[in-house]
């Protein structure tokens, strides 16, 4: 009897280990259209290769159910061919959230990284260590996973994320002899180096802060809740309004806008939301994007409606 429990006992476990799973839900896509050098078959290695090293890694100690990983995208666009194992590259990185009673998934991060050079032979093994700089292409993906897993976890708890984005920081600090661009303080103000020194600045703590009220305190509870929801993204929009007038321009505020000023237009251009709503989410994403002006008028149009429990929008490109 004893020996039919400890069996029972390990089949458990087996089965329960099989219902966790890794933090992310990658998914990698490589555009090379001007090849002289090397086969597109090394770019599509390269394509499987990172998707399962972003999503077979693990990067905290949390344990995930399957349906709780985040769902993300790299964008890889191949500039140009340095040489048969050197390459010039811009990626662009997407991360989304589930809302509550709702099929929709709200864009968390929708940035593009244009400073990157990396080094790849095919079928190499893709390493990583967190305590040292082994190569500009893991250290790039690491970085970004750590930020998405950051993001996610500030919208779940106030400032919940900050253990994950000084990991991305670390990735940083210890990228700091690397040849390449993109890691260090001098030559960009839109760089790695400063977006996660924004996010954990004590400046910014109101705004990510806000990510919290945004995302717990309102896209969760549009569907229970609308007019309590709209209150708290307006508020939200105050706290990162707030910071913008402290240090304007800054990275992290501008990521703020390119994954949510879409999603802000969508939410307060129902007909159905008072006036006064629209104008308090019209005059702060004004202040914070004064550039589309004419994108935010539309909240104040009396035209389209949105869909039963859901949120419509997705968000515009990244800078």
């Amino acid at each position: 009897m004893r020996y039919i429990i400890t069996i029972l006992c390990l089949c458990l476990c087996m089965m329960t280990k099989s219902l966790l799973a890794q933090e992310l839900n990658a998914k990698v896509i490589i555009q090379a259209p001007k090849l002289k050098l090397v086969s597109p078959k090394v770019f599509k290695t390269l394509e499987n290769e990172i998707q399962a090293f972003l999503n077979q890694q693990k990067w905290t100690n949390d344990q995930f159910k399957q349906e709780e990983r985040i769902e993300c995208s790299f964008l890889i666009s191949i500039i140009d061919e340095l040489s048969p194992t050197s390459f010039q590259a811009k990626v662009t990185v997407q991360s989304n959230r589930p809302v509550f009673n709702s099929s929709y998934n709200t864009l968390l991060l929708n940035h593009q990284d244009k400073d990157w050079t990396f080094q790849y032979v095919e079928y190499e093994p893709l390493e990583f260590n967190d305590n040292a700089y082994l190569s500009e292409l893991t250290s790039l993906l690491a970085f970004y996973a750590y930020l998405i897993i950051g993001l996610d976890y500030d919208t779940f708890a106030p400032l919940g994320g900050k253990a994950n984005l000084v990991k991305a920081q670390e990735v940083v600090t210890q990228a700091q002899n690397s040849p390449s661009k993109g890691w260090k303080a001098f030559g960009s103000t839109r760089n790695r180096y400063w977006m996660v020194e924004n996010l954990l600045d004590k400046k910014f703590e109101p705004m990510r802060r806000g990510l919290y009220e945004y995302h717990r305190k309102g896209l969760d509870m549009m569907y229970d809740k609308p007019d309590i929801a709209r209150r708290s993204i307006i508020k939200s929009l105050g706290m990162v309004q707030g910071v913008h007038k402290n240090v304007p321009n800054s990275m992290g505020v501008n990521a703020f806008i390119n994954a949510k000023g879409d999603e802000v237009i969508n939410v307060f251009s129902d007909p159905k939301v008072p006036v006064s709503d629209k104008m308090k989410a019209f005059n702060a994403m004004v202040a914070l994007d004064p550039a589309n002006l004419q994108l935010y008028e539309s909240i104040n149009k009396k035209t389209g409606a949105l869909p039963p429990g859901g949120i419509p929008g997705r968000g515009r490109g990244g800078k």
